[in-house]
């Protein structure tokens, strides 16, 4: 029934069709984000803009990429995971900003996730709670390779998703109300080597790994909760290591294809 599935050609809430957007997009979630994302590409056309994502398709360094905001949290961005897929998105990347729970991710830093605590409910609803959140491995390897290249200070480790930017993440809430279990959060996560708090990369690398599709994460330290630190500094960082590291999985891909390997591993290099 048609009610089952709202999308035919162009789809219902991105509001981009086949053809509007690349096979890799970068997710922020801020649509303000977008222009800031586009700034360092080769060039860049706005395909779609509708409530909070907004889409551009483009290309960095000869590479077709688009970016896609997806609003704040889990619920939103599993939207915008689900429709993309459905017009030939195959590797996702989150692009956004985060708190550190450890004094060595300073603001300003990247944090790249290669899994994540699900703190959130969304992906509760596609499959048993002790499903992992894990991020494709060659995702990881290209973010971390274009954080070097680019000589940006980074951090490769668990992140932690949340549905509330307050109580969820251990904060008091208004007029200092205190939820169950909020006090102990941050040190219980710290014990664990758990290294930012963020609100969305657990969700999609949850339904990427369902889909069978790729999918990383990389965010801006803006806030540490050691050292009481908070700058909104860095997200041009995270968006440019995002958007390399685009560049470099399709060079990744090429190696694959000119191998007799199934997938690409770090015995057959970048360039």
């Amino acid at each position: 029934m048609d009610s089952e599935d709202p999308n035919d050609a162009e789809q219902y809430h991105l509001e981009v069709g086949p053809g509007d957007v690349a096979d890799s997009v970068l997710l922020p979630g801020n649509p303000e984000r977008v222009p800031k994302v586009t700034d360092a590409w080769d060039h860049s056309e706005e395909v779609a803009r509708h409530r909070e994502y907004r889409t551009a398709t483009g290309s960095y360094e000869g590479t077709p990429i688009s970016v896609t905001s997806t609003g704040i949290g889990s619920p939103s961005a599993a939207i915008a995971v689900e429709e993309l897929a459905r017009v030939g998105a195959d590797t996702l990347i989150r692009v956004g900003s985060c708190g550190a729970i450890r004094e060595e991710a300073a603001v300003g830093d990247l944090v790249i996730t290669r899994g994540a605590v699900r703190q959130e409910g969304t992906s509760d609803e596609y499959v048993r709670e002790d499903y992992p959140a894990v991020a494709d491995h060659a995702v990881v390897a290209a973010l971390v390779a274009a954080a070097e290249r680019l000589d940006y200070d980074y951090h490769v480790g668990l992140t932690c998703s949340t549905d509330s930017f307050y109580a969820g993440q251990g904060r008091p809430g208004f007029e200092n109300f205190e939820a169950r279990g909020s006090e102990g959060l941050v040190e219980e996560l710290r014990a664990a080597n758990v290294l930012n708090f963020e609100m969305e990369a657990s969700a999609i690398l949850t339904l990427a790994n369902v889909y069978g599709l790729r999918a990383g994460a990389v965010c801006s330290v803006y806030a540490n909760r050691v050292t009481g630190e908070f700058r909104t500094e860095g997200e041009r960082r995270a968006a440019e290591t995002a958007s390399l590291a685009t560049h470099l999985l399709a060079q990744m891909d090429e190696r694959v294809a000119e191998s007799a390997a199934s997938e690409w591993h770090a015995g057959l290099g970048i360039e």
